[in-house]
Protein backbone atom coordinates (compact mmCIF):
# COMPACT_ATOMS: atom_id res chain seq x y z
CA UNK A 1 0.00 0.00 0.00
CA UNK A 2 1.24 3.54 -0.74
CA UNK A 3 2.46 5.47 2.27
CA UNK A 4 -0.23 7.76 3.67
CA UNK A 5 0.64 11.45 3.40
CA UNK A 6 0.01 13.54 6.50
CA UNK A 7 -0.97 17.08 5.44
CA UNK A 8 1.39 19.87 6.39
CA UNK A 9 0.62 22.48 9.02
CA UNK A 10 1.41 26.19 8.90
CA UNK A 11 3.70 25.70 11.90
CA UNK A 12 5.61 22.89 10.20
CA UNK A 13 6.11 24.95 7.05
CA UNK A 14 7.31 27.94 9.06
CA UNK A 15 9.70 26.10 11.37
CA UNK A 16 11.31 23.53 9.09
CA UNK A 17 15.03 24.26 8.86
CA UNK A 18 17.41 23.81 5.98
CA UNK A 19 19.91 21.00 6.29
CA UNK A 20 22.88 19.86 4.24
CA UNK A 21 20.45 17.80 2.16
CA UNK A 22 17.48 19.04 0.19
CA UNK A 23 14.07 18.10 1.63
CA UNK A 24 10.61 17.54 0.17
CA UNK A 25 7.69 17.88 2.58
CA UNK A 26 4.50 16.51 1.02
CA UNK A 27 1.01 17.86 1.68
CA UNK A 28 -0.98 15.46 -0.54
CA UNK A 29 -2.49 15.75 -3.99
CA UNK A 30 0.96 16.25 -5.51
CA UNK A 31 1.72 19.43 -3.55
CA UNK A 32 5.01 19.62 -1.66
CA UNK A 33 7.41 22.12 -0.13
CA UNK A 34 10.93 21.84 -1.52
CA UNK A 35 13.47 23.02 1.07
CA UNK A 36 16.83 23.77 -0.49
CA UNK A 37 20.00 22.83 1.34
CA UNK A 38 22.09 25.30 3.34
CA UNK A 39 24.88 27.08 1.52
CA UNK A 40 28.02 28.96 2.46
CA UNK A 41 28.24 32.63 1.52
CA UNK A 42 31.31 34.37 0.22
CA UNK A 43 32.12 35.43 3.76
CA UNK A 44 31.99 31.82 4.92
CA UNK A 45 28.71 32.18 6.79
CA UNK A 46 25.93 29.61 6.52
CA UNK A 47 22.93 30.72 4.46
CA UNK A 48 19.56 28.97 4.88
CA UNK A 49 18.06 27.44 1.76
CA UNK A 50 14.87 28.83 0.27
CA UNK A 51 11.48 27.13 0.52
CA UNK A 52 9.66 26.56 -2.76
CA UNK A 53 6.16 25.25 -3.45
CA UNK A 54 5.94 22.67 -6.21
CA UNK A 55 3.18 20.49 -7.61
CA UNK A 56 3.40 17.11 -9.30
CA UNK A 57 0.56 16.18 -11.64
CA UNK A 58 -0.18 14.06 -14.68
CA UNK A 59 -1.48 15.31 -18.01
CA UNK A 60 -1.96 13.19 -21.10
CA UNK A 61 -0.49 10.23 -19.23
CA UNK A 62 2.77 12.07 -18.56
CA UNK A 63 4.17 13.21 -15.21
CA UNK A 64 4.66 16.98 -14.96
CA UNK A 65 5.90 19.44 -12.36
CA UNK A 66 4.84 23.03 -11.73
CA UNK A 67 6.34 25.75 -9.52
CA UNK A 68 3.79 27.58 -7.38
CA UNK A 69 5.97 30.24 -5.78
CA UNK A 70 8.17 30.55 -2.70
CA UNK A 71 7.38 30.60 1.00
CA UNK A 72 6.52 32.90 2.81
CA UNK A 73 5.34 34.96 -0.20
CA UNK A 74 2.93 32.08 -0.89
CA UNK A 75 1.42 30.62 2.29
CA UNK A 76 0.35 27.01 2.79
CA UNK A 77 -3.30 28.00 2.31
CA UNK A 78 -2.51 29.86 -0.92
CA UNK A 79 -0.44 26.93 -2.22
CA UNK A 80 -3.38 24.61 -1.60
CA UNK A 81 -5.66 27.01 -3.45
CA UNK A 82 -3.29 26.98 -6.41
CA UNK A 83 -3.24 23.17 -6.30
CA UNK A 84 -7.05 23.15 -6.58
CA UNK A 85 -6.96 25.64 -9.44
CA UNK A 86 -4.48 23.48 -11.34
CA UNK A 87 -6.73 20.44 -10.89
CA UNK A 88 -9.70 22.40 -12.23
CA UNK A 89 -7.70 23.39 -15.32
CA UNK A 90 -6.69 19.77 -15.93
CA UNK A 91 -10.32 18.67 -15.60
CA UNK A 92 -11.17 21.15 -18.37
CA UNK A 93 -8.52 19.67 -20.65
CA UNK A 94 -5.99 22.47 -20.16
CA UNK A 95 -2.34 21.72 -19.36
CA UNK A 96 -1.25 24.31 -16.75
CA UNK A 97 2.39 24.01 -17.77
CA UNK A 98 1.60 24.72 -21.42
CA UNK A 99 -0.75 27.53 -20.44
CA UNK A 100 2.03 29.17 -18.41
CA UNK A 101 4.47 28.77 -21.29
CA UNK A 102 2.09 30.45 -23.73
CA UNK A 103 1.33 33.23 -21.29
CA UNK A 104 5.03 34.00 -20.85
CA UNK A 105 5.57 33.93 -24.62
CA UNK A 106 2.76 36.47 -25.13
CA UNK A 107 3.61 38.64 -22.13
CA UNK A 108 4.34 42.28 -22.89
CA UNK A 109 6.26 44.33 -20.36
CA UNK A 110 4.00 47.09 -19.09
CA UNK A 111 5.56 49.70 -16.80
CA UNK A 112 2.11 50.38 -15.34
CA UNK A 113 1.53 46.73 -14.51
CA UNK A 114 -0.83 44.11 -15.92
CA UNK A 115 -4.34 45.32 -16.66
CA UNK A 116 -7.17 42.90 -15.88
CA UNK A 117 -8.61 43.31 -19.38
CA UNK A 118 -5.37 42.15 -20.99
CA UNK A 119 -5.04 39.12 -18.69
CA UNK A 120 -8.70 38.25 -19.28
CA UNK A 121 -8.21 38.12 -23.04
CA UNK A 122 -4.94 36.18 -22.68
CA UNK A 123 -6.88 33.58 -20.66
CA UNK A 124 -9.73 33.53 -23.14
CA UNK A 125 -7.49 32.92 -26.18
CA UNK A 126 -5.96 29.87 -24.50
CA UNK A 127 -9.14 28.50 -22.89
CA UNK A 128 -11.33 28.78 -26.01
CA UNK A 129 -9.23 26.17 -27.82
CA UNK A 130 -10.98 23.49 -25.76
CA UNK A 131 -14.52 24.85 -26.21
CA UNK A 132 -17.24 24.58 -28.80
CA UNK A 133 -17.78 27.68 -30.96
CA UNK A 134 -21.10 28.44 -29.27
CA UNK A 135 -19.64 28.26 -25.76
CA UNK A 136 -16.68 30.41 -26.79
CA UNK A 137 -19.03 33.10 -28.14
CA UNK A 138 -21.13 32.99 -24.96
CA UNK A 139 -18.10 33.41 -22.68
CA UNK A 140 -16.69 36.25 -24.79
CA UNK A 141 -20.05 38.02 -24.73
CA UNK A 142 -20.19 37.79 -20.94
CA UNK A 143 -16.65 39.11 -20.60
CA UNK A 144 -17.30 42.05 -22.92
CA UNK A 145 -20.72 42.91 -21.47
CA UNK A 146 -20.37 42.33 -17.73
CA UNK A 147 -16.69 42.02 -16.81
CA UNK A 148 -14.51 44.38 -18.83
CA UNK A 149 -16.60 47.56 -18.30
CA UNK A 150 -16.17 47.22 -14.54
CA UNK A 151 -12.74 45.60 -14.18
CA UNK A 152 -10.96 45.78 -17.54
CA UNK A 153 -9.20 49.11 -16.85
CA UNK A 154 -7.96 48.09 -13.38
CA UNK A 155 -4.57 46.63 -12.50
CA UNK A 156 -5.27 42.98 -11.82
CA UNK A 157 -3.04 42.98 -8.74
CA UNK A 158 -5.16 45.77 -7.20
CA UNK A 159 -8.58 44.20 -7.72
CA UNK A 160 -10.23 43.26 -4.43
CA UNK A 161 -13.00 40.91 -3.44
CA UNK A 162 -15.21 43.99 -3.02
CA UNK A 163 -14.52 44.99 -6.65
CA UNK A 164 -15.54 41.55 -7.91
CA UNK A 165 -18.63 41.43 -5.72
CA UNK A 166 -19.75 44.88 -6.93
CA UNK A 167 -19.40 43.65 -10.52
CA UNK A 168 -21.56 40.63 -9.77
CA UNK A 169 -24.16 42.70 -7.92
CA UNK A 170 -24.70 44.76 -11.09
CA UNK A 171 -25.54 41.53 -12.92
CA UNK A 172 -27.91 40.52 -10.13
CA UNK A 173 -29.62 43.92 -10.36
CA UNK A 174 -31.14 42.83 -13.68
CA UNK A 175 -32.26 39.56 -12.01
CA UNK A 176 -29.77 37.49 -14.02
CA UNK A 177 -28.89 35.36 -11.00
CA UNK A 178 -27.61 32.32 -12.85
CA UNK A 179 -25.51 34.54 -15.13
CA UNK A 180 -23.96 36.16 -12.04
CA UNK A 181 -22.75 32.76 -10.85
CA UNK A 182 -21.34 31.94 -14.29
CA UNK A 183 -19.51 35.28 -14.44
CA UNK A 184 -18.06 34.66 -10.99
CA UNK A 185 -16.66 31.40 -12.39
CA UNK A 186 -15.17 33.23 -15.38
CA UNK A 187 -13.51 35.87 -13.19
CA UNK A 188 -12.22 33.14 -10.87
CA UNK A 189 -10.68 31.27 -13.80
CA UNK A 190 -9.01 34.46 -15.04
CA UNK A 191 -7.41 34.96 -11.63
CA UNK A 192 -6.40 31.27 -11.52
CA UNK A 193 -4.71 31.81 -14.86
CA UNK A 194 -2.93 34.88 -13.49
CA UNK A 195 -1.76 33.00 -10.38
CA UNK A 196 -0.46 30.01 -12.32
CA UNK A 197 1.12 32.26 -14.94
CA UNK A 198 3.01 34.17 -12.27
CA UNK A 199 1.53 37.62 -12.99
CA UNK A 200 3.29 40.13 -10.77
CA UNK A 201 1.40 41.12 -7.65
CA UNK A 202 -1.39 38.54 -7.92
CA UNK A 203 -1.24 36.59 -4.66
CA UNK A 204 -4.81 35.30 -4.29
CA UNK A 205 -8.09 34.80 -6.11
CA UNK A 206 -10.63 37.45 -4.99
CA UNK A 207 -13.49 35.54 -6.68
CA UNK A 208 -13.04 32.49 -4.45
CA UNK A 209 -15.92 31.86 -2.10
CA UNK A 210 -18.15 34.58 -3.54
CA UNK A 211 -20.79 32.11 -4.72
CA UNK A 212 -22.03 32.03 -1.11
CA UNK A 213 -22.64 35.79 -1.27
CA UNK A 214 -24.74 35.58 -4.45
CA UNK A 215 -28.42 34.89 -4.71
CA UNK A 216 -29.07 31.27 -5.57
CA UNK A 217 -30.77 30.94 -8.98
CA UNK A 218 -33.93 28.94 -9.33
CA UNK A 219 -33.24 25.44 -10.60
CA UNK A 220 -34.70 25.03 -14.07
CA UNK A 221 -35.11 21.61 -15.60
CA UNK A 222 -35.44 21.07 -19.32
CA UNK A 223 -39.06 20.28 -20.13
CA UNK A 224 -39.44 16.56 -20.76
CA UNK A 225 -42.31 14.17 -21.44
CA UNK A 226 -42.45 11.24 -19.02
CA UNK A 227 -45.95 9.99 -19.88
CA UNK A 228 -45.75 7.16 -22.47
CA UNK A 229 -49.11 8.04 -24.06
CA UNK A 230 -48.12 11.67 -24.55
CA UNK A 231 -44.72 10.59 -25.88
CA UNK A 232 -46.44 8.32 -28.39
CA UNK A 233 -48.51 11.26 -29.66
CA UNK A 234 -45.39 13.38 -30.06
CA UNK A 235 -43.63 10.61 -32.01
CA UNK A 236 -46.63 10.37 -34.35
CA UNK A 237 -46.52 14.12 -34.87
CA UNK A 238 -42.82 13.91 -35.71
CA UNK A 239 -43.52 11.23 -38.32
CA UNK A 240 -46.17 13.52 -39.84
CA UNK A 241 -43.85 16.58 -39.85
CA UNK A 242 -44.02 18.21 -43.29
CA UNK A 243 -41.02 20.54 -42.98
CA UNK A 244 -37.46 20.25 -44.29
CA UNK A 245 -36.39 16.60 -44.64
CA UNK A 246 -33.06 17.11 -42.84
CA UNK A 247 -34.93 18.64 -39.90
CA UNK A 248 -37.36 15.73 -39.87
CA UNK A 249 -34.46 13.27 -39.64
CA UNK A 250 -33.01 15.25 -36.73
CA UNK A 251 -36.43 15.21 -35.05
CA UNK A 252 -36.72 11.44 -35.41
CA UNK A 253 -33.20 10.75 -34.13
CA UNK A 254 -33.34 13.17 -31.17
CA UNK A 255 -35.55 10.99 -28.90
CA UNK A 256 -34.05 7.77 -30.26
CA UNK A 257 -30.38 8.62 -29.55
CA UNK A 258 -30.94 11.11 -26.66
CA UNK A 259 -27.51 12.71 -27.05
CA UNK A 260 -27.07 16.39 -26.23
CA UNK A 261 -28.60 18.58 -28.97
CA UNK A 262 -25.24 20.14 -29.80
CA UNK A 263 -23.66 16.71 -30.22
CA UNK A 264 -26.35 15.64 -32.69
CA UNK A 265 -26.36 18.72 -34.90
CA UNK A 266 -22.54 18.81 -35.15
CA UNK A 267 -22.30 15.12 -36.11
CA UNK A 268 -19.87 14.38 -38.95
CA UNK A 269 -20.21 11.55 -41.43
CA UNK A 270 -16.60 10.47 -40.88
CA UNK A 271 -17.55 9.44 -37.32
CA UNK A 272 -20.60 7.39 -38.33
CA UNK A 273 -20.13 3.69 -39.11
CA UNK A 274 -23.42 2.56 -40.64
CA UNK A 275 -22.21 -0.97 -41.34
CA UNK A 276 -20.96 -1.36 -37.77
CA UNK A 277 -23.99 0.51 -36.36
CA UNK A 278 -21.81 2.82 -34.27
CA UNK A 279 -21.40 6.58 -34.00
CA UNK A 280 -18.22 7.60 -32.23
CA UNK A 281 -18.28 11.21 -31.04
CA UNK A 282 -14.73 12.61 -30.64
CA UNK A 283 -13.72 14.01 -27.26
CA UNK A 284 -13.43 17.53 -28.72
CA UNK A 285 -17.20 17.65 -29.25
CA UNK A 286 -18.17 16.08 -25.91
CA UNK A 287 -18.94 18.05 -22.76
CA UNK A 288 -16.55 15.94 -20.66
CA UNK A 289 -13.87 15.83 -23.36
CA UNK A 290 -13.94 12.03 -23.64
CA UNK A 291 -14.71 9.94 -26.72
CA UNK A 292 -18.27 8.62 -26.61
CA UNK A 293 -19.82 5.69 -28.49
CA UNK A 294 -23.48 5.77 -29.49
CA UNK A 295 -24.74 2.33 -30.59
CA UNK A 296 -27.17 2.74 -33.49
CA UNK A 297 -30.37 0.75 -33.44
CA UNK A 298 -31.69 -0.69 -36.68
CA UNK A 299 -34.18 2.20 -36.98
CA UNK A 300 -31.44 4.81 -36.52
CA UNK A 301 -29.29 3.19 -39.22
CA UNK A 302 -32.24 3.28 -41.65
CA UNK A 303 -32.81 6.99 -41.03
CA UNK A 304 -29.11 7.77 -41.47
CA UNK A 305 -28.81 5.70 -44.66
CA UNK A 306 -31.68 7.66 -46.20
CA UNK A 307 -30.20 10.95 -45.02
CA UNK A 308 -26.79 10.01 -46.43
CA UNK A 309 -28.23 10.27 -49.94
CA UNK A 310 -28.93 13.96 -49.27
CA UNK A 311 -25.98 15.12 -47.14
CA UNK A 312 -23.42 12.30 -47.46
CA UNK A 313 -21.25 14.26 -49.91
CA UNK A 314 -20.57 16.89 -47.26
CA UNK A 315 -18.83 16.95 -43.89
CA UNK A 316 -21.86 17.31 -41.64
CA UNK A 317 -24.76 14.92 -41.15
CA UNK A 318 -27.05 17.90 -40.48
CA UNK A 319 -25.73 20.86 -42.48
CA UNK A 320 -27.22 24.31 -42.22
CA UNK A 321 -28.20 26.60 -45.06
CA UNK A 322 -24.69 26.16 -46.41
CA UNK A 323 -22.88 22.82 -46.43
CA UNK A 324 -19.90 24.30 -44.59
CA UNK A 325 -21.96 25.08 -41.47
CA UNK A 326 -24.02 22.92 -39.15
CA UNK A 327 -27.72 23.14 -38.48
CA UNK A 328 -28.80 25.98 -36.21
CA UNK A 329 -29.11 25.21 -32.51
CA UNK A 330 -32.76 26.32 -32.57
CA UNK A 331 -33.88 24.13 -35.47
CA UNK A 332 -35.22 21.11 -33.57
CA UNK A 333 -36.94 23.15 -30.86
CA UNK A 334 -38.44 25.48 -33.47
CA UNK A 335 -39.83 22.47 -35.33
CA UNK A 336 -41.40 21.19 -32.11
CA UNK A 337 -43.07 24.57 -31.60
CA UNK A 338 -44.32 24.53 -35.20
CA UNK A 339 -46.02 21.21 -34.48
CA UNK A 340 -47.77 22.79 -31.49
CA UNK A 341 -45.60 21.45 -28.67
CA UNK A 342 -44.72 24.24 -26.23
CA UNK A 343 -41.40 24.82 -24.53
CA UNK A 344 -43.05 24.11 -21.18
CA UNK A 345 -43.92 20.61 -22.42
CA UNK A 346 -40.89 19.38 -24.35
CA UNK A 347 -37.43 20.46 -25.47
CA UNK A 348 -34.76 18.71 -27.51
CA UNK A 349 -32.57 18.40 -24.41
CA UNK A 350 -35.51 17.07 -22.42
CA UNK A 351 -35.49 13.80 -24.37
CA UNK A 352 -32.45 12.84 -22.30
CA UNK A 353 -34.56 12.95 -19.14
CA UNK A 354 -37.31 11.05 -20.95
CA UNK A 355 -34.94 8.24 -21.88
CA UNK A 356 -33.27 8.21 -18.48
CA UNK A 357 -36.61 7.73 -16.70
CA UNK A 358 -38.41 5.33 -19.03
CA UNK A 359 -35.40 3.12 -19.77
CA UNK A 360 -35.19 2.31 -16.09
CA UNK A 361 -38.85 2.37 -15.06
CA UNK A 362 -40.41 0.76 -18.14
CA UNK A 363 -37.61 -1.32 -19.66
CA UNK A 364 -35.62 -2.17 -16.53
CA UNK A 365 -32.13 -1.26 -17.72
CA UNK A 366 -29.44 -0.61 -15.13
CA UNK A 367 -28.66 2.97 -14.06
CA UNK A 368 -24.98 2.30 -14.84
CA UNK A 369 -25.68 1.58 -18.51
CA UNK A 370 -28.11 4.50 -18.79
CA UNK A 371 -25.72 7.02 -17.22
CA UNK A 372 -22.89 5.74 -19.40
CA UNK A 373 -25.00 6.21 -22.51
CA UNK A 374 -25.95 9.71 -21.36
CA UNK A 375 -22.19 10.41 -21.05
CA UNK A 376 -22.65 11.66 -17.50
CA UNK A 377 -19.67 12.10 -15.21
CA UNK A 378 -20.58 9.67 -12.42
CA UNK A 379 -18.41 7.62 -10.02
CA UNK A 380 -17.23 4.48 -11.81
CA UNK A 381 -18.28 1.89 -9.22
CA UNK A 382 -17.66 -1.05 -11.52
CA UNK A 383 -14.34 0.05 -12.98
CA UNK A 384 -13.36 1.51 -16.35
CA UNK A 385 -12.79 -1.94 -17.85
CA UNK A 386 -16.45 -2.74 -17.21
CA UNK A 387 -17.51 0.46 -18.96
CA UNK A 388 -15.48 -0.41 -22.05
CA UNK A 389 -16.67 -4.00 -22.43
CA UNK A 390 -19.69 -5.52 -20.71
CA UNK A 391 -21.46 -2.21 -20.28
CA UNK A 392 -21.10 -1.43 -23.98
CA UNK A 393 -22.76 -4.76 -24.80
CA UNK A 394 -25.64 -3.82 -22.52
CA UNK A 395 -25.86 -0.39 -24.10
CA UNK A 396 -26.13 -1.95 -27.57
CA UNK A 397 -29.06 -4.07 -26.39
CA UNK A 398 -30.54 -1.07 -24.60
CA UNK A 399 -30.47 1.24 -27.63
CA UNK A 400 -32.23 -1.34 -29.80
CA UNK A 401 -34.82 -2.03 -27.10
CA UNK A 402 -35.39 1.73 -26.72
CA UNK A 403 -35.96 2.22 -30.45
CA UNK A 404 -38.37 -0.73 -30.47
CA UNK A 405 -40.17 0.73 -27.43
CA UNK A 406 -40.61 4.08 -29.20
CA UNK A 407 -42.02 2.29 -32.24
CA UNK A 408 -44.44 0.51 -29.95
CA UNK A 409 -45.62 3.79 -28.44
CA UNK A 410 -46.47 5.06 -31.91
Amino acid sequence: MPKQVIPLTAVKVKTVKSTEKEQNLFDGGGLYLHVRSIKYGKDGKLLPGSKLWRLKYRYGGKARKLSLGSYPAVSLEEARQKRQEVKELIAKGIDPQEMRRQAKAEKVVDPQGEMFGKIAMDWYRIAETGWSNNHARTVLSRIERDVLPALGHKLIAEITTRDVLDTLRRVEDRQAYETAHRIRTIIGQIFSFALISGVDGVLNNPASGLSKALRKPETKHMAAILDPDKLGQLLRDIDAYAGVYITKCALRLTPMLFVRPGELRTAEWQDVDLDGARWRIPAARMKLKRDHVVPLARQAVEILRDLHMYTGDGKYVFPGRTASRVMSGNTVNSALRTMGWSGETVTAHGFRATARTLLHEKLGFSPDAIEAQLAHDVPDRLGSAYNRTKQLDERIRMMQAWADYLDGLK
